[in-house]
């Protein structure tokens, strides 16, 4: 039986955590990075030794973690130990053409041109389904970037700028390209989300980009109801089985296209708040999807402060909530965009983190939960990696 590895990024360091099949005991292995704000993590699907995390500090800048032996050691794609080292032993922000250019929280990217562009961290790190040495990186302020070379050195995917830039503006946690989901029947068409600017889709492997944005409705944020751009999406997930389907949680609202994000419509249904970041599909159920409802854009916290996570069967508008195993009473706290993944065994494993540090995990699809890890620092990310 297939093993499982949690990865997961926090605001100070991150966690690996690893178990077999049963999903009842858990080797923890961490901090990485101690210190270090881990924004996200990934493995790739076509090599369980090789690893990306993005490792971000608002001082030293943004680098690019690459492992090969399964987090055991981690070196920078390129450069070797001490070139990460600058006066007074402290770590230059460095990595491939990322570059700290000396201002706290900025940092830039350098094209070739004598105008570099500033950006302030890799939101998101997607590794290719069909090839092991090409992944993609999502930045803030919202950029797409690709290296075919496991993270050695990158190239803008510059095409998406050009859509209706001006019309973008930052969400709440900045304007960050946070999604990234590549069609696993056809590697050319890439879905993304951006907060605030809202989904694109490629069909051709992202030289040009159209927004896929029509039914979504945001009376708060813009003035026109039939905005194309300048939507805040939180994230959006697909079955690989069926990815013209796609299911959406937007700052408010739970949304469903059936034709790859040419139309949207709403599912929120009986949830007792369509606000909320993440959004995942059971593994072999491609109708099964999962949130996780907070009380407000302005109350980050779970209704009456129950932690939920909440099961629709149907695609949408009929849910449940799933609550054996989780706190009931006085938890307030949050969980991020990307801080829900689902591994691929059967019975389905569903785990999310959360702002005050645990790792839920579920063996059987979400009908009970256990907290793997308690006390890590606020989780930002969750993400599953298959191991043999």
């Amino acid at each position: 039986m297939s093993r499982v590895r949690v990865l997961v990024g926090t605001k100070k360091g991150a966690f690996i955590l690893t178990s077999d099949g049963q999903r009842r005991d858990w080797k923890v292995d961490g901090p990485h990075f101690a210190g270090w704000e881990i924004y996200h993590m990934k493995g790739s699907p076509l090599d369980p030794d090789r690893i990306y995390a993005s490792q971000t500090s608002s001082w030293f800048g943004q680098i690019i973690q690459r492992s090969d032996d399964g987090g055991r050691t981690w070196n920078p794609p390129g450069t070797r130990p001490e070139d990460l080292v600058g006066p007074g032993g402290m770590p230059k922000g460095v990595s491939n053409q990322f570059v700290y250019d000396g201002t706290p929280g900025t940092h830039q990217w350098y094209d070739g041109t004598q105008h570099p562009w500033e950006f302030k961290r890799i939101w998101h790190l997607e590794p290719s389904l069909t090839d092991r040495d090409t992944v993609y990186a999502g930045a803030e302020d919202a950029a797409l970037f690709l290296s075919k070379d496991g993270a050695t050195s990158w190239t803008e995917l510059s095409g998406l700028r050009q859509v209706k830039p001006g019309l973008w503006s930052p969400g709440a946690g900045g304007m960050g390209l946070h999604t990234i989901i590549i069609d696993p029947k056809n590697p050319r068409r890439i879905f993304i989300a951006i907060s605030a600017a809202g989904a694109f889709r490629t069909d051709d492997g992202g030289a040009t980009w159209r927004p896929i944005n029509k039914g979504l409705k945001s009376n708060y944020e813009l003035p026109d109801p039939d905005a194309e751009v300048g939507h805040c999406v939180h994230r959006i997930a697909l079955h690989p089985s069926r990815p013209d389907v796609l299911f959406m949680q937007k700052h408010w609202d739970v949304m469903r296209s059936d034709n790859a994000g040419g139309h949207w419509t709403e599912v929120s249904g009986d949830l007792p708040c369509d606000f909320g970041f993440p959004i995942d599909v059971h593994a072999h159920e491609p109708d099964t999807i999962y949130v996780v409802p907070i009380t407000s854009d302005s109350l980050h916290y779970p209704p009456e402060g129950k932690l939920r996570v909440y099961r629709s069967r149907t695609g949408g508008g009929e849910w449940e909530p799933l609550t054996k195993g989780l706190p009931q009473q006085d938890c307030y706290v949050n969980v991020y965009r990307d801080a829900m993944a689902v591994d691929s065994l059967d019975p389905c494993g569903v785990y999310f983190g959360t702002t005050g540090g645990q790792v839920y995990g579920s063996a059987d699809g979400g009908d009970s939960w256990r907290p793997i890890v308690r006390d890590l620092p606020a989780v930002l990310s969750v993400e599953v990696q298959m191991l043999p």
